[in-house]
C-alpha cells in the first residue's frame, strides 16, 4: 500500500511517499481502507517528537481516517498513528459509523477538532450561559467549530482572535460577536476592550507563549484559562499558585486522549456533533485537500499559519 513514513524527526521535509506492506488488525482492531485522513497541528509535533507522548521511528503519521471497512461499513476513525496510508487499523471501540448525510471532510472537521471543541466548552470549560468567551485561532479547525459550538451553547459574547482580516471575517461570518488581532502586543487590552470594558470569562488557547500570559491577564475573577496547546513552541511564563489565587482564576490544561476511551466522552458528544451537522446548526470549515503525496505541503501550510479550517489528505488521488 502507498503511505507516507517518516525515518527520522524533524519538519516536514521528513515525510515521504513510500510502498509499505498493508497493517493487520489484531484483537479489538479494525481494518479501514482509507478514503481521507484529516491533518492536525499536533501531527506536526508528532513528526519533530515534540509532542506530549513520545513516538519511536519508523512511523506513519495519522491519528484520524475516515473509510470503508472490508465489510463495507462507511467510518470515522481515531487511529492513533498510521493514517497518512491507504490502509489503517483502528481501535474498534474508536470507531464511529457514519451517516450518508456527513462527507468524509465533516466527519474528520468533528472526530478530533469539534470533540476538542465540544469537551472545552462543556467539560473543562464549563461554559455558563451568558458568560463571555475567547477563542484563539479562530479560523482555525478547532477554533472555528468553537466559536460556533460557544453560541449554541449560550455565551453572551464570543470574541475571536486571529492573525489576519480575512480569518478574521470569516470567524465574524461563522458567529464570533467580535473579532480581534491575535498579536500578542497589546493583546490584554484588546480582549478587554472588545468585551465592552470588561474581563473575560472563559479563554480557550492554543499557541502558549506570550498568548498564554496575554489571556491570563485578561481573566476576570472566576475565570478559566484552558490550555489544549502548544502551537508557539514558546514557554509561557511560570504561573504562581498565589496569583491565581489572588483574582480567583483556573488554569485547566486539557488534552482529548484523556476523553477518548471513558464512558460517555467520544461517541455521545460525536453523535451530538454530527447530529448538529446534519441539521445545519454547526458548519466544519473544509480547508484544502491535499493528495496523500503531498503531505509535507500541509504541514508546511500549518506551521506557516496559511490555513483556515480542516486539512484533509485525499488517499486515493
Amino acid at each position: 500500500m502507498r503511505a507516507v513514513q517518516i525515518t527520522e524527526f524533524g519538519g516536514p521535509e521528513v515525510l515521504r511517499l513510500t510502498d509499505l506492506p498493508d497493517p493487520v488488525p489484531g484483537p479489538g482492531e479494525l481494518l479501514v481502507e482509507v478514503d481521507s485522513a484529516g491533518v492536525n497541528y499536533a501531527d506536526t509535533h508528532t513528526v519533530e517528537n515534540s509532542y506530549l507522548s513520545r513516538a519511536t521511528l519508523p512511523l506513519v503519521p495519522g491519528a484520524e481516517v475516515a473509510g470503508r471497512t472490508p465489510q463495507g461499513r462507511r467510518v470515522v476513525a481515531l487511529s492513533g498513528s498510521g493514517g497518512y496510508a491507504e490502509k489503517a487499523v483502528v481501535p474498534e471501540a474508536l470507531t464511529h459509523d457514519l451517516p450518508d448525510s456527513i462527507t468524509d471532510g465533516q466527519a474528520l472537521a468533528l472526530i478530533v477538532q469539534g470533540l476538542t471543541g465540544w469537551h472545552l466548552l462543556r467539560t473543562v470549560g464549563r461554559l455558563a450561559p451568558g458568560e463571555s468567551v475567547v477563542v484563539h485561532a479562530a479560523a482555525g479547525g478547532t477554533g472555528s467549530l468553537a466559536v460556533q459550538l460557544a453560541k449554541e451553547y449560550g455565551a453572551g459574547r464570543v470574541i475571536a482572535t486571529a492573525s489576519t482580516k480575512e480569518k478574521r471575517d470569516l470567524a465574524l461570518e461563522l458567529g464570533a460577536d467580535v473579532a480581534v488581532d491575535s498579536d500578542p502586543e497589546g493583546l490584554t487590552e484588546r480582549l478587554i476592550e472588545a468585551n465592552g470594558g470588561h474581563r473575560t470569562d472563559l479563554v480557550l488557547e492554543m499557541t502558549g507563549g506570550p498568548v498564554f500570559d496575554a489571556s491570563l491577564a485578561a481573566l476576570a475573577p472566576f475565570g478559566r484559562l484552558v490550555t489544549y496547546g502548544m502551537a508557539s513552541r514558546t514557554p509561557a511564563t511560570p504561573v504562581a499558585p498565589a496569583r491565581l489565587m489572588a483574582r480567583s482564576h483556573a488554569v485547566i490544561g486539557f488534552w482529548l486522549v484523556h476523553c477518548v476511551r471513558r464512558p460517555g466522552m467520544f461517541h455521545e458528544p460525536l453523535d451530538d456533533l454530527l447530529a448538529m451537522t446534519s441539521a445545519g446548526r454547526l458548519r466544519p470549515l473544509l480547508g484544502a485537500v491535499h493528495p496523500l503525496a503531498d503531505a509535507a505541503r500541509a504541514h508546511e501550510d500549518l506551521r506557516a499559519r496559511r490555513t483556515t479550517g480542516k486539512l484533509v489528505l485525499d488517499v486515493r488521488a
